[in-house]
């Protein structure tokens, strides 16, 4: 059991960070919205507003491809399709791209533990539409947002690697706020002050998220492009639900 404080007891809309606030936020919360921006979240909404789905995968080895197989679905990683936003721009309508992810991934599964919990993926592109479908289904309850983090120094052969340890980053803080910003009702602090950390970057998110560590990294490796569509605010309609272990 959870304390409530930690339950961020009395509030519509809450926000926490990573498998802990998973397990916090979830036991009250009609749905959760998984925030990965760079990059599980915004792939998958790129991917799902192109009419194909995505099975969630938490490893890069031999167990994804066999969870891959067994669903039917192509894994990330052949035919040019990976887990960089910008390699699913053309992804055809109808697929089920298997997509490995640490973080997302990873709390979609756990979150989907939760029988009475809706899970949603959200990012910046889609923050409103997620938002609006999040209302939709919680009804009376709350919702609950939760950012997703890095890792320090994970290692994404083993089930918990090297990298434990969850680094808060920008990009999380920024989505989150983003979707917490269009949700109505009352604001856990931990919720408001996301909300106000967008609201005060609005204008400058693509500096924000080259400029960030995660962006630098993904810059430094050649992906320049993901960061552009993941900086990019209410530009998709598409909302990726969970259902049966599949986001579409």
């Amino acid at each position: 059991m959870v304390d409530a404080v930690f339950q961020q007891d009395g509030f519509d809309v809450r926000l926490d960070w990573g498998e802990h606030g998973v397990t916090a936020l979830a036991p009250a919360c009609a749905v959760l919205v998984i925030v990965d921006v760079l990059s599980f979240s915004t792939a998958t909404t790129i991917a799902v507003g192109n009419g194909a789905r995505v099975l969630p995968l938490r490893w890069r080895d031999e167990r994804a491809a066999q969870q891959a197989d067994a669903a039917g679905a192509v894994l990330a990683g052949t035919n040019g399709w990976t887990l960089r936003p910008a390699s699913l721009v053309e992804l055809p309508a109808g697929t089920l791209l298997g997509l490995p992810s640490p973080n997302g991934a990873t709390l979609c599964a756990h979150a989907s533990t939760f029988p009475d919990t809706t899970v949603l993926v959200g990012c910046l592109r889609n923050a409103s539409a997620v938002a609006a479908l999040a209302v939709a289904l919680a009804g009376s309850r709350p919702v609950g947002v939760i950012a997703a983090g890095e890792r320090w120094g994970i290692d994404i052969r083993h089930e918990h690697g090297d990298g434990t340890a969850l680094r808060p980053c920008v990009e999380d803080m920024l989505g989150a706020g983003a979707i917490v910003e269009a949700l109505p009702g009352s604001r856990s602090p931990e919720a408001e002050l996301a909300a106000a950390a967008f609201a005060a970057s609005r204008g400058r998110l693509a500096g924000l998220l080259h400029g960030c560590a995660s962006g630098q990294e993904l810059r430094a490796s050649g992906h320049r492009a993901d960061v552009d569509l993941a900086a990019m605010h209410d530009v998709s309609a598409a909302t990726p639900k969970l259902t049966d272990g599949v986001l579409g």
